[in-house]
């Protein structure tokens, strides 16, 4: 990959390259006050933080931890609220420990949360009535509502996002320091997914979960605060290059971060050679990801790992592969055989969601739950099969009753979607849905370990 400004990187120096899923804002004059805001305004992680991410990644590409990442599509403005942001950070917590179980090791919780407020679109424009406007764009670029003063994209946005960011990890920090064993309790979520929807499956996996946390606390105690507990990391897209600028900072240590979060990732629509969003992300000493998608080739794969992390360092790059059910098992092994043969180090983590997307019989967007199940599990095999190894799982999820994605022991039918489906843009699993993923999880890593087990004596 050609890149004449390779060792001229500022954290304005995308501005050389093309931008994808660019915003236009019409007031220049205005973003630039904006931005120079934002400059001023203190980091919301920390370069420490920052580093502990990515010594955990490294160990996970180690096979000795495993990343659960997971969150809302879009986060609203809205959701800054006390009972919203517990909600996701119970959910995460719990599930982390389930996993934990499962595949008997450390689970590093990492939520899409604090930050995920601008998405990209494959449309830019909506049509509705003969009318046509920008593309709802996320909470940090204009407003869900159509209507021309709110889809017209307003640079103050970012000035909300940020308080809202700042709020919302605030009250993160707040919940790690009480009682931990708050953090394990799902029971009004539970009442919640029961009044939509009672089957012996959903009873079955609720007792298993109380019985999980009945053990821990047992071994533990209710004041268990080891640092493992208490950490909770947070990721999204970096997607708006304005504001991610604006909050990346030099550390003592001479290094660049982006102190908006501490895990950014960039999107299969921004994953293009020789761009804005690469050519910013290479020079931030963050760990970073990127999607990974049926349409890039492993040679272009391979280019990009390179130039994101060319010191081939341990914890720097993980690889979010999101393929689709019907095209892992022709895409990921050569994707796989590419990396290996380049000798790189990164992470290798399934988003079974975006690849399952499709619009339903009565044009609602969804995914089936068997097909995510279905590339979860094909994703753990095809590693296993190639020598490599799946560190990561990425998920969209709510502990809200929702029914937006279909299928699965809950039975979420695609004539329920407009019952309860409140995701801005894409939908989630909701909680039930995904402990019954999560069992999936156990059962293909004791499947697996039964095929090396044979593999072994055999030999």
């Amino acid at each position: 990959m050609s890149n004449r400004y390779a060792d001229e990187w500022s954290p304005d120096s995308w501005k050389r390259k093309p931008v994808s899923q660019q915003i236009k804002y019409g007031n220049s004059e205005a973003l630039a006050q904006v931005i120079d805001k934002l400059r001023q305004l203190p980091p919301l992680v920390s370069a420490t933080e920052v580093d502990s991410l990515k010594s955990h990644i490294a160990d996970a590409q180690a096979g000795k931890a495993f990343i659960l990442q997971g969150g809302d599509c879009a986060e609203s403005f809205s959701d800054c609220n006390a009972e919203a942001i517990s909600q996701k950070v119970r959910l995460l917590m719990s599930l982390s420990l389930l996993v934990s179980q499962q595949t008997k090791k450390p689970v590093v919780r990492i939520g899409r949360i604090a930050g995920q407020y601008a998405k990209p679109r494959s449309e830019l424009t909506e049509t509705q009535d003969q009318t046509t406007l920008p593309s709802y764009r996320g909470d940090l670029v204009n407003h869900v509502h159509f209507s021309e003063s709110s889809r017209m994209p307003d640079p103050a946005r970012m000035l909300q996002g940020y308080s809202y960011a700042s709020l919302t990890l605030n009250y993160i920090r707040s919940l790690l320091e009480g009682d931990i064993s708050d953090l394990f309790q799902l029971e009004q979520e539970s009442q919640n997914l029961l009044s939509l929807k009672t089957n012996a499956k959903l009873h079955q996996s609720l007792d298993q979960f109380r019985e999980a946390m009945r053990l821990f606390h047992q071994a533990n105690g209710p004041q268990h605060n080891s640092r493992h507990w208490l950490e909770f990391f947070t990721s999204h897209e970096a997607l708006h290059l304005h504001y991610e600028e604006a909050l990346t900072r030099k550390a003592n240590n001479g290094k660049w971060y982006n102190l908006s979060t501490h895990y950014p990732w960039v999107g299969m629509r921004t994953t293009i050679q020789d761009s804005a969003h690469i050519e910013y992300l290479r020079g931030i000493a963050n760990p970073i990801a990127i999607k990974v998608g049926k349409n890039l080739s492993p040679e272009t794969l391979v280019e990009l790992c390179k130039v994101l992390n060319p010191n081939n360092e341990a914890g720097r790059l993980t690889l979010i592969q999101r393929f689709g059910h019907q095209s892992i098992a022709q895409v990921l092994p050569d994707m796989i055989k590419a990396v290996q043969a380049a000798e790189l180090k990164v992470l290798w983590s399934c988003d079974p969601m975006h690849g399952n997307t499709r619009v339903s019989a009565n044009g609602i967007k969804t995914r089936d739950f068997l097909h995510i199940q279905s590339e979860l599990q094909q994703a753990f095999e095809i590693h296993a099969t190639h020598h490599s190894h799946l560190g990561g799982v990425h998920l969209e999820m709510t502990a809200e009753a929702v029914m937006e994605c279909v299928g699965g022991s809950y039975g979420v039918t695609e004539q329920e979607l407009d019952k309860a489906y409140t995701s801005l843009v894409d939908p989630r699993l909701n909680a039930a849905q995904v402990f019954e993923l999560i069992d999936s999880i156990e059962q293909k890593q004791q499947h697996l370990h039964k095929i090396d087990t044979k593999h072994v004596s055999s030999s």
